[in-house]
């Protein structure tokens, strides 16, 4: 071996050995971006606790908002606990690991309203192996052919509180509707310094697509297909002797849905909601969950039931109507998650 070559050969040995390392580590990068991937950092206080709870998976998320909807869940007695693992506490809220009629399941509260709602969905899709989000709970009427106690499976949810506030005569660039306060003035209708308010889209972004502009968001077409097994439920009509409600509920498949940071208690507003946006219920959080769950390509379906008339005329808000309305929703959920459970190939992970 002349003097050249014995240089060159710790160099080429170095040189094979690199590309031998870039080569395996690239299988194991290709390998792991196929699995579920924990965003949480590497030296996380829990992230073993995580790692194990993930093995298990995946999960479908059950998300609901207020404490009434929780206590629908716990007193059903269908959730059952991991018994290894039943709970995880991140970022100040309780990620419930268990089951609902054989299908493993995470339950989470939110809070109440649109960014509690994203940040928590966020957290169990960054977090968790999750196949879909499931989102129930109450909301208001804005459909004078929706009752007490009628349950809703929306197609298409809106966030209708995003608005550009306006003076009187203001050219409205938009497609969408505007709501003009004049036409509210009392004794009768005309100009008013409070102007108009234009609705506006939200701006969506997807995995592997560019920013757009929405308006409707429409759920998961495979689960929402799903649901429609569900038309068919039948509920109580009375809680007790003293108890009851006008009719029978129902469970109502592929209307429409509105969300805002409102709690919307005007019966003027409503019925401009439903005239011009088709809208059959509101609420502070449907938007967020399923425009969250878009982002990251997971399948997601909204489950509201009805417990007020949002401003319209009837009983108001009670104890009973908000407990009934609340494990209708449960019920109807319940039954949408042994769907999944038996339909396993159907579904888009």
């Amino acid at each position: 071996m002349n003097t050249q070559q014995s240089v060159l050969a710790p160099v080429l040995n170095i040189m094979v050995v690199v590309t031998i390392l870039v080569v395996q580590n690239s299988s194991t990068c290709c390998l792991a971006s196929s699995q579920h991937q924990n965003l949480v950092r590497w030296n996380h206080p829990k992230r073993e606790l995580l790692d194990r709870i993930n093995r298990k998976g995946p999960y479908v998320g059950v998300v609901m908002a207020y404490s009434t909807e929780e206590m629908a869940l716990q007193s059903s007695g269908v959730f059952i606990p991991n018994c290894h693992n039943p709970s995880v506490d991140l970022s100040g809220r309780k990620f419930n690991i268990g089951s609902i009629k054989g299908t493993k399941v995470i339950y989470v509260m939110s809070g109440q309203r649109r960014l509690n709602a994203g940040i928590t969905v966020q957290i169990l899709l960054d977090v968790f192996d999750i196949r879909g989000i499931v989102h129930y709970g109450i909301a208001g009427s804005a459909n004078n052919s929706l009752s007490y106690g009628d349950v809703s499976i929306p197609k298409y949810v809106a966030f209708t509180g995003s608005w550009n506030w306006e003076n009187l005569g203001s050219k409205n660039v938009d497609e969408f509707p505007e709501m003009k306060i004049g036409n509210y003035n009392l004794p009768k209708e005309g100009q008013n310094l409070l102007g108009e308010i234009a609705f506006k889209p939200e701006e969506f972004f997807s995995v592997g697509q560019p920013m757009k502009e929405v308006f409707w968001l429409e759920v998961d077409k495979t689960w929402f297909n799903l649901a429609a097994r569900l038309k068919g439920l039948e509920f109580r009509q009375c809680e007790n002797a003293t108890s009851c409600l006008p009719r029978v509920p129902k469970v109502e498949y592929g209307l429409r849905g509105a969300t805002a940071d409102i709690f919307l208690d005007n019966a003027a507003y409503r019925n401009f909601l439903f005239k011009e946006f088709q809208v059959s219920t509101v609420d502070e959080e449907s938007s967020a969950v399923v425009m969250t769950a878009m982002s990251s390509g997971v399948p997601s379906i909204v489950i509201r039931g009805v417990s007020d008339l949002a401003g319209g005329e009837g009983t108001p808000v009670s104890t009973f109507l908000s407990s009934l309305a609340a494990v209708n929703t449960l019920n109807v959920t319940i039954k949408f998650i042994e769907l999944i459970g038996a339909s396993k190939n159907t579904l888009v992970k």
